[in-house]
Formats: structure tokens, C-alpha cells, sequence
């Protein structure tokens, strides 16, 4: 068994109800999940589309990590998830972000996600479930990276939470 950290975000459609059903879905495929707040956040990179709903859940699971990314691109499809724009707008976007301890360095996944110590958007809801967990290959808390995140974009809980 092993515990997994998986980001998910939505700007398209009726973004609560697509947090809600990948939550579901992941409750029906996993041993155990449990699930932070729910947050609001403006979007980064891409920035000319609507704002985000993210969530970070934690998933315990016998899936190997490439599994998983398989379960996460199933889930994304079923969910309509549609690639036409680099970083724009989507129903659903899951990310692992950490597999237990494990440093991943393949060509279609890459853990610890490469870009978690510098969202805010993904790095607050994380620190509802593992704040005090430390990065692999690092020796910060989550708690302590957030607080040296660079990323000053708006996150703020999400009304209906």
C-alpha cells in the first residue's frame, strides 16, 4: 500500500460538481481518501481564463505510481476533459504530486511533481493534509515552503466549504 497526494482542479462546467464526482470516483478505486478544503484560485500561466476550484486529496492505494497516471488520465477523459490548449481552461486537471517517498524521473511522470514548491494554489490544500510531511530529497515541511512560495496568487477558501 502506499499513500499518494493528487492535486485536482476545474475551470470549466460546474467546477463543484467536478471536484465532487473525481472524489467520488477515487473513493470507489481507493483503499482510503481523504480530502481538503476547497479553495478558489486565479489561474497561473495561462492567465485569460476563469478561475480555478482545487482540492488536494489524499488517496491510499496498490497502484504503482505509473498505474496511477493511467487511473488519473481515465478519470480526466470520463470527467471531458479536452487538451487544446496548453494550460487553458479544463473540466478536470489531477496531478500526483507525491507517491509515499518516491523520486520518479521518467519521461511521462516526474515525482515529487516538479512544479508543487511553487504553486500556492496547490501547496495550501496540501498542507491541510500534510503540512509537516517533508518534501523527498528535501528537508522543509510543506508548512515551511509554503511560507517561502514566491507565488502571490489569490487562493481563498471556497464559499460552499
Amino acid at each position: 500500500m502506499a499513500v499518494a497526494y493528487l492535486s485536482l482542479g476545474s475551470n470549466l462546467g460546474d467546477r463543484e460538481e467536478n471536484l465532487s464526482r473525481a472524489q467520488q470516483v477515487a473513493e470507489g478505486d481507493f483503499f482510503k481518501v481523504r480530502a481538503s478544503t476547497v479553495y478558489e484560485t486565479e489561474p497561473v500561466d495561462l492567465l485569460d481564463q476563469p478561475w480555478f476550484l482545487n482540492q488536494v486529496l489524499e488517496v491510499e492505494t496498490g497502484m504503482e505510481p505509473e498505474g496511477l497516471l493511467n487511473w488519473i488520465r481515465a478519470l480526466e477523459t470520463l470527467m471531458g476533459r479536452q487538451r487544446d490548449i496548453p494550460k487553458g481552461p479544463r473540466t478536470l486537471d489531477v496531478d500526483i504530486l507525491l507517491y509515499d517517498d518516491r523520486v520518479v524521473r521518467g519521461e511521462d511522470l516526474v515525482l515529487p511533481h516538479p512544479r508543487l514548491v511553487f504553486r500556492r494554489h496547490v501547496l495550501v490544500p496540501l498542507c491541510e493534509l500534510a503540512g509537516d510531511r517533508r518534501l523527498p530529497g528535501d528537508s522543509r515541511t510543506f508548512r515551511e515552503i509554503l511560507g517561502a512560495v514566491k507565488d502571490f496568487s489569490q487562493v481563498r477558501r471556497h464559499a460552499s466549504t
